[in-house]
């Protein structure tokens, strides 16, 4: 590679002098936590006994907190789309802008499955190849097939779907097939076991997911960008959903894309080369995976102990603490993979992810580790338990509004006094208070929703301005209806994995999957119940109470036609036709996300 190419592409170079950065951000969110924390102290004093008020507040600015890092992270996103700048360099011009510099490393291609349709695995392979074919550097790649299937039927389905491959491919030598008898340390093992075999072949391995589609440019450019910074271990692209047609997929594919950029720019402006790693769709350098990357096996048994299943955040604190930098790239298109096409098997992906996670309560002490890479941790642990959280929230607030109905106002205290202690309703705070839980909560949708409508050429990728303003706003209705019903199954994962329950790490279910009512009826019966139970108490204890909780409590009153009517493919078809939810890879129609 060119020297001065390669110092053109080098990451390694903007990895100092930016701790301003993060300063600056926890500035911001120190100032809004505060800031909520004074409105809400205002706005309990005047009701409810005082230990629930102990109780309230710390969960209060601890999700405050969390919320405001999300909104300032968006901020930032915001701010760098606008000025069109590089998250990373600050500047019109990323690391990775202009042409591509010449491959001199070789690089494999892994996809490990997992009991998975060998039909589509292939189909997208094949989709990846060609892509990566029509770029002129397909010697610099290898693809290899990593197959922990236990189905032996499926894994005669995937030895003849690849011998078949292979031949209509031409890819004698350059694709390759291995099925292990045991899944040991399962994806994570999986890989392992390649980097321990075959891994001193290769300088670098990009992992892709059964589901996962990157284009052949995209593919290119992350090996360049490995050979020209030699202390990166990882780079991750940031990844978009699409492909699935059910309305329920397209909401969350339309929410995902209009909003993740927005957010992925902010954390890799402040993440640098401290950022996370999600398992698939990235570049590792594999002498760095190799030497930092052997996860130990936590003592005691699942959920919380055993093999460690959410093994990507902990990769990348292994390699943070072995002195490599972990990369996030926004900029880098191209990267697609497959969302759930219903509210359960969404809900099933993050039963997985919620035992994952709480593993990592046990990691983040772990001597030698970055203090970013123990944030990155206790994040991930946090956006499952934020759930728990405001379900206490809402449980306190009601509590303290039913004892003040009850009980009335309190003139006069235990101390005797002549003067009557007139109630304090205190309403400029409650209303600043909502206004700001609201900003925080929907600032980066909104601010992600003004970058696209000001831009003509955006907005119409979107489906057109009109056409995206409706999309957002179906999608905030949609969203708000679907929170409580998660934040219940969150709740519900988390006190299962505490009583020892485990659920291991099945088989992901792929496709246009419709749900049945009764299948519906049965696992939301118990949502409903108790948002109409909900309603029935606060309407005779509170009647005045009912309006602010409404929210919450519709969307479980009406989980069951929510989840069965989303999971329809023909609405989501239809919502296409009327330009709700159109994502940018609708329009364009790459060739990539045909192989679906």
């Amino acid at each position: 590679m060119n020297r001065d190419v390669a110092s053109t592409w080098n990451l390694d170079r903007f990895a100092r002098g930016t701790a301003w950065r993060r300063v600056l951000l926890l500035i911001l969110v120190v100032a809004t936590a505060a800031l909520g924390a004074t409105l809400v102290i205002q706005v309990i004093s005047a009701r409810g006994p005082e230990f629930l008020k102990y109780l309230f507040l710390p969960a209060f600015v601890l999700l405050i907190a969390w919320a405001a890092l999300s909104f300032w992270s968006g901020v930032f996103g915001f701010v760098l789309g606008v000025l069109r700048l590089h998250p990373v360099s600050l500047r019109r011009q990323g690391p990775a802008d202009g042409p591509v510099p010449t491959l001199s490393a070789r690089t494999a291609i892994l996809v490990p499955v997992y009991n998975e349709d060998p039909a589509d695995v292939f189909a997208r392979l094949s989709a990846v190849y060609q892509s990566l074919e029509n770029t002129g550097c397909l010697d610099s790649f290898d693809f290899f097939v990593l197959s922990d299937t236990t189905n032996d039927g499926i894994a005669h389905q995937e030895r003849a779907a690849w011998t078949a491959t292979r031949r209509e491919l031409a890819a004698e030598g350059r694709l390759f097939y291995r099925r292990r008898a045991a899944n040991t340390g399962k994806k994570a093992g999986n890989i392992a076991e390649w980097v321990d075999t075959r891994g001193p072949d290769y300088a670098h391995m990009i992992i892709l997911d059964a589901d996962s589609l990157m284009q052949g440019v995209t593919l290119v450019r992350l090996a360049a960008l490995m050979e020209a910074s030699p202390r990166t271990g990882i780079i991750q692209t940031h990844i978009v959903p699409a492909g699935r047609q059910t309305l329920f997929a397209r909401a969350l594919q339309f929410s995902t894309r209009l909003t993740g950029a927005v957010l992925a720019m902010g954390h890799s402006f402040w993440q640098l080369g401290d950022a996370n790693y999600y398992g698939h769709n990235a570049i590792l350098r594999v002498s760095a995976f190799a030497d930092c990357c052997r996860l130990p096996v936590l003592s005691g048994k699942p959920p919380l102990g055993g093999e460690i299943l959410s093994h990507d955040f902990v990769e990348a604190a292994f390699i943070r603490r072995g002195g490599w930098h972990c990369w996030l790239l926004p900029e880098l298109r191209g990267s697609f993979e497959e969302l759930p096409s219903n509210l359960l098997d969404y809900a099933a992906r993050d039963r997985r992810w919620v035992q994952g996670n709480l593993q990592h309560a046990r990691l983040i002490g772990l001597p030698g580790l970055r203090w970013m890479s123990r944030l990155h941790l206790a994040m991930g642990i946090f956006s499952y338990v934020a759930s728990p959280l405001w379900l206490m929230l809402l449980i306190l607030s009601s509590a303290m509004v039913v004892d003040h109905q009850l009980t009335g106002d309190v003139y006069f205290g235990p101390t005797r006094t002549l003067f009557p202690q007139w109630p304090h309703y205190h309403w400029p705070e409650i209303h600043g208070l909502l206004a700001l839980t609201g900003v925080l909560l929907f600032g980066p949708k909104i601010l992600a929703l003004i970058l696209r409508e000001w831009s003509t050429r955006a907005a119409r990728r979107f489906g057109g301005r009109l056409a995206l303003l409706l999309s957002f706003l179906l999608e905030v209705v949609f969203s708000s209806l679907l929170a409580p019903v998660m934040m219940l199954f969150h709740t519900g994962f988390i006190v299962s994995i505490l009583m020892g329950n485990a659920v291991g790490w099945p088989a992901q279910a792929r496709g246009d999957r419709g749900m049945e009512w009764g299948q519906a009826l049965q696992r939301h019966v118990g949502h409903a119940l108790l948002g109409l139970a909900t309603l029935a108490a606060l309407g005779t204890l509170a009647p005045s109470y009912v309006p602010w909780i409404l929210p919450v409590v519709t969307g479980l009153l009406l989980s069951v036609p929510l989840a069965v009517l989303s999971s329809r493919r023909g609405i989501g078809m239809a919502a296409h036709k009327l330009r709700l939810f159109v994502t940018p890879e609708e329009g364009a129609h790459p060739v990539m996300l045909e192989a679906r």
